[in-house]
């Protein structure tokens, strides 16, 4: 195949917004512009004055009714993203030893910063391989079990229930905003915004139940905890309306923007739909395709959010996103640790089914032009 091949896709295949990576996602135009008419009332303002904190509110009581949250949960937030909350979970959720049900890279790094943690017993692991995902079942011994919603370098839709005393803690950072959830069934459902809910990075969203953020006071009052790490604190300052630390502005004003278009779209049925229709078309294209086939073989696995593609050895993948990148569309290389010769398609719901279709057109036009 020749590297040097310039490839032009007709301007009438093309979708309308090139972006399909699934984290950073798509932020709306609408929203970008809204951000810039606050000219200085927003942007380089304080996080603990009213102009910011009134956002704040309008994303916990937003999160709350689109969750439809139990009495007793909140809304907690915090600085540095998901991987600042397994370090924080480690220290705060997780008494003496805990259960992880991992099945792809980010399942895998929360069982990790556990083991990494001198004050805990080494965790249990229940791996299965890429592509599929562990049966929730109950770990003796343990007091939290850790489960992921959606592998975001999988594609993989995983399972999680309750069973018994134990705090279940969920992974939700590609399936929130997206995926509807049984609030009952966890005790901490965390994620990051710059994914199916069209945000910015930088921040972690925890829906608690009163039993997490009882457990976290508790073992604060015991364990030397850093403060950045808290979860006490970040319980503390979100009733406030504010995270313990400097925020990305911008990041909570996407959020707010994306959870208010939510609500006034028909909630989470709506979006799970929209990401249901994406995914069913991506799929079906690769099961007909002549050079593409899912990565995930089970139904049960696939991800309405996260769709994985391999494509045959005689067709180089990063040739394919290549040219696609020369024409405006980005970002659905494969997950560089899985190391397969795949394409990794975001299908959230801030991107239209017409977008999604366009663009395996888009491929199906690439491949023909360099398939040997």
């Amino acid at each position: 195949m020749n590297e040097q091949l310039s490839i032009s896709i007709p301007g009438d295949l093309l979708p309308s917004d090139g972006r399909f990576g699934s984290g950073p996602s798509r932020v709306a135009p609408d929203a970008v512009r809204a951000l810039a008419d606050t000219g200085t009332s927003f942007l380089g303002t304080s996080h603990r004055r009213p102009t910011v904190q009134s956002v704040v509110g309008r994303i916990r009581e937003g999160l709350s009714a689109l969750y439809d949250l139990p009495d007793g949960y909140e809304v907690v937030l915090g600085v540095g993203g998901a991987t600042a909350f397994w370090d924080a979970a480690a220290f705060s959720l997780i008494e003496k030893r805990s259960a992880h049900f991992a099945c792809g890279e980010f399942s895998s790094k929360f069982a990790a910063a556990a083991g990494r943690a001198p004050h805990l017993d080494e965790p249990v692991i229940i791996e299965a391989p890429p592509g599929s995902a562990p049966e929730p079942r109950a770990v003796e011994g343990t007091d939290a079990s850790a489960f992921i919603h959606n592998e975001t370098s999988t594609g993989v839709l995983a399972g999680f229930r309750r069973f018994g005393e134990e705090l279940v803690l969920v992974d939700g950072t590609s399936a929130a905003g997206a995926i509807a959830v049984d609030a009952s069934e966890f005790d901490a459902y965390y994620f990051s915004p710059q994914k199916a809910l069209g945000s910015e990075g930088g921040l972690w969203i925890a829906l608690m139940s009163p039993e997490a953020t009882e457990r976290a006071e508790r073992l604060e009052a015991t364990r030397r905890v850093p403060r950045f790490l808290s979860i006490a604190t970040a319980i503390d300052n979100s009733r406030l309306h504010q995270t313990y630390n400097t925020p990305a502005l911008a990041t909570l004003w996407f959020l707010s923007a994306r959870i208010d278009a939510l609500a006034s779209d028909g909630g989470l049925p709506t979006a799970q739909s929209v990401s249901e229709a994406s995914s069913r078309h991506c799929y079906l294209w690769a099961e007909a395709s002549a050079f593409a086939a899912p990565f995930v073989a089970e139904d049960r696995f696939r991800s309405p959010t996260v769709v994985t593609v391999d494509i045959d050895d005689e067709i180089a993948a990063s040739e394919v996103s290549r040219h696609l990148r020369e024409n405006g569309i980005v970002d659905i290389d494969g997950y560089r640790k899985l190391g397969r010769n795949q394409l990794r398609i975001a299908t959230f719901p801030t991107i239209p089914t017409a977008d999604v279709e366009a663009l395996t057109a888009c491929i199906d036009f690439v491949v023909g032009a360099i398939a040997p």
